[in-house]
């Protein structure tokens, strides 16, 4: 076990923002975090990190644990020439090997002379999800990691997601307000709303009543219908490189990824 949460809660401007939290990640694991604004998913991935103390209940980080955090948003003064290179180093002491290896493995390594403020919102992405894996983290915490990105570029960004975890053994705990992409790339989910509403597999999720009442019917099709099938590749141009195998696939990969997107949307 990398963290762990019992009973946990913290309590600020005489309020709890969250309270009876109990969690915990492995390594490998994706644990994804749900839940209206303010439900505290921030503040649940904060106690986890040791960032925020746990005004009750008990928290547990495995000694050594190396975490990585990447935020929800992060203010660059984009007057500043700054390439990503360069940004790479930002209070990092890391080689160029190194910095080259965490562009490589995000597929960015031909934008490190790029300056930040010409980047796409996928690509900016990217480079923040690079950054987070210099250190070779066993825990990383990464805080709607999708915010800005069209949706070709989350898909590609959830499954760069899911070959880091597997690449570096590392636990995620991924926050996210993307239901319908969430369910096809995650192990485990907590529902919050300053308190756990129901925890366990996609499915289990998808069905509960404390899901629909808190979501609304409305998020249970596009839940359960859409799968993504990562039978072809998302380019970071907005293209896909498909195999000749998977071009059937396509057409109803993408009806279902419609459909899934009107239910949402419109409720």
């Amino acid at each position: 076990m990398l963290v762990s949460l019992e009973n946990a809660g913290v309590y600020k401007s005489e309020r709890w923002l969250v309270r009876g939290i109990t969690m915990h990640v492995e390594p490998g694991e994706i644990v994804t975090l749900i839940g209206p604004n303010g439900s505290g998913k921030s503040t649940t991935a904060k106690m986890a990190l040791g960032v925020l103390k746990a005004d009750e209940g008990k928290t547990y980080r495995r000694q050594d644990l190396k975490a990585s955090y990447v935020p929800q948003k992060l203010d660059v003064n984009w007057t500043l020439p700054l390439s990503v290179s360069r940004f790479m180093r930002l209070t990092n002491k890391a080689s160029h090997s190194e910095i080259e290896t965490a562009l490589s493995s995000t597929q960015i390594l031909h934008l490190a002379q790029k300056q930040m403020s010409q980047l796409s919102g996928g690509e900016f992405q990217r480079v923040l999800l690079a950054r987070a894996i210099l250190r070779s983290p066993d825990f990383l915490v990464l805080d709607e990691p999708v915010q800005g990105v069209d949706f070709n570029g989350e898909v590609a960004l959830y499954k760069l997601i899911d070959d880091i975890r597997h690449k570096l053994n590392c636990g995620v705990l991924l926050i996210s307000h993307d239901l319908h992409v969430v369910m096809s790339t995650t192990d485990r989910i907590i529902c919050l709303n300053g308190h756990i509403c129901c925890s366990g597999t996609p499915a289990n999720v998808a069905s509960s009543n404390e899901f629909k009442s808190l979501f609304g019917e409305h998020a249970l099709p596009g839940l359960s219908l859409y799968k993504h099938r990562h039978d072809h590749e998302h380019l970071l141009d907005g293209q896909i490189n498909q195999s000749s195998k998977s071009k059937s696939n396509l057409k109803q990969n993408n009806s279902e990824k419609n459909r899934a997107l009107r239910k949402t949307k419109n409720a």
